[in-house]
């Protein structure tokens, strides 16, 4: 017989019913109230190494380090089984899977029903943002995951400080579960979860607003607080209050002259946002300090200037290609306290992957659990595998990353993955050019997401798989909140591109640390001192004013990434507007036209 009797630490009416009536469907056999201490992650860390779901890392290596692996069908992201269940298909948007919320959640209903029998429920009050910021959103999150408890325990604000600042107030219920009761006697497994994609759900429903995801125990799937509610909930809050939540890090960048200025930038999942986040300048006497790497929320401030705040607490990082060189920050921060998600382990238990920069030793287990050697013709890592670690060990974190208020945003950048045709940087004419830009974005799809990697696809702002209600609504969004205050006040919006190479498949640019040649010039234009040249899709930087001593790049290197083609960006034109027509005359004229004065300037 389960145990339904909850001792719960919180008076919330709705809380307590909505907790006695999620018992009831789900049949667990115990209820736990996560306070988040210390003490209670230990004890779920110990309870997972003792079940063999956690292996300990070596103490003097990595000390307070977990690796977990998990089942070879629940890796990344799932966006085809991630739905946003909207009153009607219209307010979801064509960019969104869409199911009438009604059928919705009865199919939900009878798969949660008993999911959790022979498993703990645990009940995990989160905040994303600073609780003493009035900005901050509450939710509480079931799960029977104790992964889910030790991730959600680094990445957000966690425990029963959280019930405490909610009192009777109101929060999002996000509800888990990985989908695999147990009968009695029946052994558990490393990694449960239901194996059949077409029986994962994530469900969000913005009317509500809440959260029900079922079958995944995988990041973003599994981890409430991140992607589900600090974007897709969190974008339609921000729609109505006036606000914007964006797939963005943010970043202070501060010249030698000690002129501090906040940046934020938005690339799809994969494409660099951690290492640009971290970022070791190459130029002297540049500093780089981070404040969130994944997402950020925006408001207008009193003075009209637009304030980001990360409402995270801690990073989710992808592991392959993260290294002393690419980003030493990053390396540093993962030294200790980190969950390692389907790494390979080395002989003296310590992680490894590829891109690691460092070379593997003679045999390693994999991230599947089988041994490996170098010639082996499979990787040792996952693609996708993930660090997941606090960002106060960041050693460049910024003073300012948990403001209440946020910081003021002196640019905004836009990227993604592009092997030709995007220039290296290039600045948009003004607000309205801008999120034309940000709407026009494409990317070459990674290993972040299920499915083929590779493909170039329109990602609009970075926000293609996040955003919470209809694609052209939020456009529209992002242009009347540039209305409201003075163009002057507005961060200045670019396009950066550090993928790009040359007709014989090589790399035209360094990246890394040299990417903060960019971000100089940039910084310049704000200052009104940075020289540039217009040419159809913006404005790019003039000859010799990219900061480039001490780089040895061949001159064909820079001319060919600040060249525009006009053949190709007439194709990309064309592929703009076939996205455009995708939204019908749901789309904001504003950009129709940047679109055909766009084409003018390139006939």
């Amino acid at each position: 017989m389960a145990e339904h009797t909850i001792a719960s630490p919180t008076c919330n009416p709705r809380l307590l019913d909505w907790i006695r009536e999620m018992t009831d469907l789900c049949q667990p056999d115990r209820v736990h109230w996560c306070d988040g201490s210390d003490a209670e992650y230990e004890h779920v860390c110990n309870q997972m190494v003792r079940s063999g779901s956690f292996v300990r890392l070596n103490e003097t290596l990595r000390p307070g380090s977990y690796l977990v692996r998990s089942h070879p069908s629940d890796v990344a992201r799932v966006e085809k089984r991630t739905f946003i269940c909207a009153p009607t298909q219209a307010e979801a948007g064509p960019t969104n899977n869409w199911k009438p919320p009604g059928p919705m959640k009865e199919t939900l209903l009878s798969l949660f029903r008993g999911s959790m029998r022979g498993r703990t429920l645990y009940v995990i009050p989160f905040c994303m943002g600073p609780l003493n910021s009035a900005f901050a959103k509450i939710g509480i999150e079931i799960t029977d995951s104790p992964y889910v408890v030790c991730n959600m325990r680094i990445m957000t604000h966690m425990g029963q400080r959280v019930l405490d600042a909610l009192g009777n107030g109101p929060f999002i219920p996000c509800l888990h579960s990985v989908g695999a009761p147990l009968k009695p006697g029946q052994p558990d497994v490393a990694w449960p979860c239901e194996p059949d994609l077409e029986k994962k759900y994530i469900v969000h429903f913005p009317h509500e607003p809440s959260i029900w995801s079922y079958g995944s125990g995988y990041g973003g799937n599994a981890l409430l607080g991140k992607k589900c509610l600090a974007l897709r909930i969190a974008s339609t809050i921000a729609r109505q209050e006036g606000w914007l939540a964006e797939h963005m890090l943010i970043l202070s960048l501060t010249s030698p002259r000690g002129q501090k200025r906040y940046l934020a930038a938005a690339f799809p999942s994969a494409c660099g946002k951690t290492n640009l986040a971290m970022m070791q300048p190459s130029l002297p006497g540049w500093k780089v300090q981070c404040l969130g790497d994944d997402i950020a929320w925006i408001r207008l401030g009193p003075d009209g200037r637009l304030y980001a705040l990360n409402p995270e607490a801690g990073f989710f990082g992808v592991a392959p290609g993260t290294s002393e060189k690419s980003n030493p920050h990053a390396v540093r921060t993962f030294a200790k306290n980190t969950i390692f998600t389907n790494v390979a382990l080395t002989p003296d238990r310590d992680v490894w992957w590829e891109g690691m920069d460092v070379p593997p030793p003679p045999t390693l287990v994999d991230w599947e659990g089988q041994t490996w050697t170098p010639d082996s013709d499979r990787r040792a890592a996952h693609p996708n595998s993930r660090f997941t670690a606090p960002a106060d060990q960041c050693p460049v974190i910024d003073p300012d990353w948990q403001n209440p208020d946020g910081v003021p945003l002196s640019a905004i950048l836009f990227g993604g993955r592009r092997t030709t045709t995007v220039p290296l940087v290039c600045e948009a004419f003004n607000w309205q050019h801008g999120v034309f830009l940000g709407s026009a974005i494409g990317s070459e799809t990674t290993a972040a997401n299920t499915g083929q990697a590779g493909i170039l696809r329109r990602d609009p702002f970075a926000m293609l798989p996040f955003c919470g209600y209809h694609m052209a609504d939020y456009f529209a969004h992002w242009l009347a909140l540039g209305a409201q205050t003075d163009p002057g006040k507005l961060p200045r919006m670019y396009v950066v591109n550090w993928f790009r190479r040359n007709d014989r498949g090589r790399w035209l640019w360094p990246g890394y640390g040299e990417n903060s040649r960019v971000l100089k010039w940039i910084c310049d234009r704000i200052d009104g001192t940075g020289q540039a040249q217009p040419s159809p899709i913006g404005n790019l930087p003039a000859p010799n004013a990219l900061d480039l001593s001490g780089l040895n790049l061949h001159p064909e290197n820079i001319r060919e990434l600040l060249a525009v083609h006009k053949p190709e960006w007439r194709r990309e034109a064309e592929g703009i507007r076939d996205y455009y027509d995708t939204f019908g005359d749901r789309l904001p004229a504003t950009l129709r036209r940047e679109l055909e004065a766009l084409r003018q300037r390139l006939a």
